[in-house]
C-alpha cells in the first residue's frame, strides 16, 4: 500500500498529464523535439499559455528542454514517458465506451 506522501506525489505527477493542452503538447513532441514556436503552430495555441504548460510539464519531470543557439528544444524526458503515453492510448481504446458514458467523474 502506498504511503500518503507517495500517493500525493503520484497525484502530482499524474496532474501533469491531466490537461488537454498538456496532452496535445506531449503528443506533438512524442516522436521529436520541437521549439515553442513549432509547438504553438502545431497545436494552434497561444504562446504564453503553451509556455506555462511547458513549465508545468518540465517541473513535473515529464519533458526536458535543450538549448541550441537561441532556441530551446522540448522533448519527452525519456522513453518511459513515451511508453506511458502509448499505454494511455491502449487502455483508453479498451475502456473508451465506459469513459464516454461515465457520469461519476469527480474533479
Amino acid at each position: 500500500m502506498l504511503k500518503n506522501m507517495d500517493m500525493d506525489m503520484k497525484v502530482k505527477f499524474l496532474h501533469g498529464f491531466a490537461h488537454k493542452i498538456r496532452l496535445q503538447i506531449l503528443e506533438c513532441i512524442k516522436n521529436e523535439e520541437k521549439t515553442v514556436s513549432q509547438i504553438v503552430d502545431a497545436i494552434e495555441g497561444n504562446q504564453s499559455n503553451i509556455s506555462q504548460h511547458l513549465a508545468c510539464l518540465k517541473g513535473c519531470g515529464i519533458i526536458a528542454g535543450r538549448q541550441e543557439g537561441k532556441y530551446v528544444y522540448y522533448g519527452l524526458r525519456n522513453n518511459q514517458v513515451r511508453d506511458l503515453l502509448t499505454m494511455f492510448d491502449v487502455v483508453l481504446e479498451d475502456v473508451e465506451s465506459d469513459v464516454a458514458t461515465c457520469e461519476n467523474h469527480i474533479t
